[in-house]
């Protein structure tokens, strides 16, 4: 039986519930982000014939698999679940070694990914409509949630099992059939989550996988006719244009985009605890995350005791490979992300004021890897480029304010909106930011970066369009609303308002 891997190394396609080696002639080599000198393999550039292959196995199984009853569904998520338990380490080494990020936060993501399966095992048994009162005798209305068809989830290289799964999971147990595009820098990853559900039983045809380019499989999966949705996440310029080219060919998109979170620090608040909140959100995973903290927007009256705080914490967070005993972050994912970051830290020493690391490290190991150094700048604009752009990367920007009132402004100043945090013990301040921040999620006395199973995630402005993903309305996305009347009077109706 084939694997998800070649002898050559190369990440094999799974097709109606087949490892097949891809025909394409292209691949592009994965080398790990911490030692260059280490090649995990390579990824297919497959063609858009393969991704019809796929979209042709889903749609062939979408009958036998939408009559499948949904608590049956369910448990194959709930086997899933287990599965991807039990390979917990392995999976989260393969992940530190493809993308980078410190073995602590690949394993934490992988507990996610756990317990997102958990949690939409058990939508197999809640998935349903509502009874509505009619408004005439003898008439039963309700409403009922129907699978769509075939979907398509294209996913980022930056939560490459956590992501997928969490698209994945709430599309299958509605009952649709996937085809599955990873990030051509992580597709070893993707093939786990797709192994994980192939131990657990599912039916072949209803999850495909296949590994490609954006623009040859990702935009055969737009195109085609029989896929009827999409679900994406990545960089705004992809997902704005996917979202308008979707609306005309009249498929349901769904986009999560970038971000540019603030950590709101009043003067009231308690400094080392918002310290080390700013610290972690900013730096873990190597800031390669969209709900990292970027911007800290701290009242002046406690900004020079919070920053010297900041630098010191900082100071201590250990970069290198994140396979080894206490490192904090890892490198950036490759080569073109290392140059982004070390682009906008350039742009950051005209802006502001440069108080910790950077640039790249540099010597010993560090020279085999993509290594930034944490990055703090302090007295940063507003309106500055690194206070507005996107960098994914470990940059941080201090920005001083007046007060409350300013505070909310700055945070508000960006055009994306997905996380942010206050910290404060004020109630009516923080109810204040609660009400008045445009971020999909915000916390308060807590980091920006982190998100339950259960619960929505997703953004406003210009981080996301679509429904939300994640919790129970994850669901919505992947269904039709159909609503139902039942005339049991036996009598022809005399009028009608509609």
């Amino acid at each position: 039986m084939a694997t998800a891997v070649s002898a050559s190394q190369t990440c094999r396609n799974f097709i109606n519930g087949r490892w097949v080696e891809s025909v394409a002639t292209r691949t592009s080599k994965r080398r790990n982000p911490a030692d260059v000198d280490e090649i995990i393999g390579f990824a297919p550039l497959s063609t858009r014939d393969e991704a019809r292959q796929a979209i042709a196995a889903a749609r062939a199984a979408f009958p036998g698999w939408r009559d499948t009853p949904a608590p049956v569904r369910g448990r194959v998520l709930a086997k899933a679940a287990l599965l991807m338990e039990q390979q917990k380490e392995e999976i989260a080494r393969l992940m530190t070694r493809e993308e980078g990020k410190a073995l602590k936060d690949a394993l934490g993501e992988v507990q996610k990914s756990v317990n997102i399966l958990e949690f939409m095992a058990g939508e197999g048994r809640r998935l349903g409509g509502e009874t509505v009162p009619s408004e005439l005798p003898k008439n039963f209305a309700y409403t009922l949630k129907q699978p769509i068809g075939v979907v398509a989830t294209i996913a980022p290289w930056n939560f490459p099992v956590c992501i997928p799964v969490w698209k994945i999971a709430p599309a299958l147990v509605a009952g649709n059939t996937v085809v599955f595009k990873p990030a051509t820098l992580t597709p070893f990853c993707g093939a786990k989550v797709v192994q994980v559900f192939e131990q657990a039983g599912l039916p072949a045809g209803v999850l495909n996988m296949v590994v490609g380019s954006g623009s040859e499989v990702g935009d055969e999966l737009l195109e085609h006719p029989d896929v009827r949705a999409i679900s994406f996440t990545g960089s705004n310029e992809i997902g704005s244009e996917l979202y308008a080219q979707g609306a005309r060919r009249m498929k349901k998109c769904q986009c999560e985009m970038g971000g540019k979170n603030p950590l709101v620090v009043l003067a009231d608040a308690d400094l080392p605890l918002a310290v080390e909140s700013s610290v972690f959100g900013a730096f873990a995973s190597t800031g390669q995350r969209c709900t990292a903290t970027s911007r800290v927007i701290v009242e002046e009256g406690v900004a020079d005791r919070f920053v010297k705080l900041l630098v010191e914490r900082a100071s201590k967070f250990r970069t290198g490979n994140g396979l080894e005993p206490g490192v904090d972050m890892g490198p950036a994912v490759d080569e073109s992300q290392l140059k982004t970051d070390l682009h906008y830290i350039e742009i950051g020493k005209k802006e502001a004021k440069l108080l910790l690391g950077g640039e790249r490290l540099t010597g010993g190991a560090y020279d085999r890897g993509y290594f930034v150094a944490p990055t703090i700048f302090d007295h940063v604009a507003a309106d500055s480029t690194i206070a507005q752009d996107e960098i994914f990367g470990p940059v941080l920007s201090v920005i001083r304010v007046r007060d409350f009132d300013e505070a909310l402004h700055v945070a508000n100043s960006v055009r994306f909106g997905l996380s942010s945090s206050i910290y404060s013990n004020d109630a009516a301040k923080i109810f204040e930011f609660i009400e008045r921040i445009e971020t999909g999620i915000t916390h308060v006395n807590s980091p920006t970066v982190g998100g339950e199973a259960q619960l929505p995630f997703g953004g406003m402005k210009a981080t996301g369009v679509g429904l939300r993903e994640m919790g129970r309305v994850a669901i919505d996305f992947f269904t039709e609303l159909k609503t139902v009347y039942i005339d049991f009077t036996g009598r022809k109706r005399e009028s009608s308002i509609y």
